[in-house]
């Protein structure tokens, strides 16, 4: 449930202030979407 909040909900400013959903479906990659997130989470490199 959270992840379903995150990827449309959350807005990712260092990808141009869209939702994850969002910028996947511009054509982003969505290692780059999850790497963006794991950024404004704070997620350590370990478990990214």
């Amino acid at each position: 449930m959270r992840g379903d909040a995150l990827l449309v909900d959350h807005v990712l400013l260092n990808l141009g202030g869209k939702t994850a959903a969002e910028a996947i479906e511009d054509g982003r990659e969505p290692r780059e979407v999850w790497r963006e997130l794991c950024v404004e989470f704070d997620v350590p490199p370990q478990r990214r």
